[in-house]
């Protein structure tokens, strides 16, 4: 399916399911924002990597607006929904403030094809948490976790997000969270090890003599 779509362009990857809550300021997005939710209508937040708009973004809904300030900012409470391609930009719409994007929605598969690729995942992670002492709570149960859930709690770089973002089969992103995990716990583990090291520097240590 194609379609136009109001877009808010940010430097942020947004996943399906997510929530994001955002300040609007500028006229053109409050403008955008009142639209969609008087028409009950969605809008793409495409990212912008290294100064970019990128050719993928999620579509979201607006679920609440919060509040609404004299001044005519407001806080809203938005959701992603589906990832999309944009296939043209129209930075000009007659008689509108903000820009949108003629899009497409690639398919996307979120069936959990390996429950224990996942459960390796989820372990690695948590390992991850524990070295770096960082209590996270994903607000579901294990079984109904995603890759999607856990993208932003594995430290990956923005561009490594927006990767993960372009994948879509759930088996991939699971693959891509495995291979990346893979890789920072061991630099991450001997980090630990080398502030453990430095801590003992000038402290007085009990340690047993050599036995010829």
């Amino acid at each position: 399916m194609t379609n136009f779509i109001p877009i808010f362009p940010l430097n942020v990857v947004l996943y399906p399911g997510e929530i994001l809550n955002l300040h609007i300021f500028e006229p053109r997005y409050r403008e955008l924002v009142k639209e969609c939710s008087g028409n009950n209508k969605s809008f793409g937040i495409p990212a912008v990597i290294n100064g970019q708009v990128a050719e993928f973004g999620t579509l979201v809904n607006i679920k609440e607006i919060v509040r609404e300030y004299e001044n005519g900012e407001m806080d809203i409470i938005s959701q992603g929904t589906v990832v999309f391609r944009i296939l043209e930009i129209i930075k000009e719409i007659p008689g509108k403030l903000y820009s949108g994007a003629i899009v497409n929605y690639p398919e996307n598969s979120e069936v959990y094809q390996k429950k224990e690729l996942m459960q390796v995942v989820l372990k690695a992670i948590r390992e991850l948490h524990r070295v770096l002492n960082i209590s996270k709570d994903f607000r579901k149960p294990d079984e109904e976790l995603n890759a999607y859930d856990l993208a932003h709690h594995a430290g990956l770089s923005m561009e490594e997000e927006y990767e993960l973002l372009g994948l879509f089969r759930e088996e991939q992103r699971q693959e891509y969270l495995k291979r990346h995990l893979g890789k920072v716990l061991p630099v991450v583990a001997e980090m630990e090890v080398l502030k453990e090291r430095v801590k003992l520097n000038g402290h007085f240590k009990n340690l047993s003599s050599f036995r010829f």
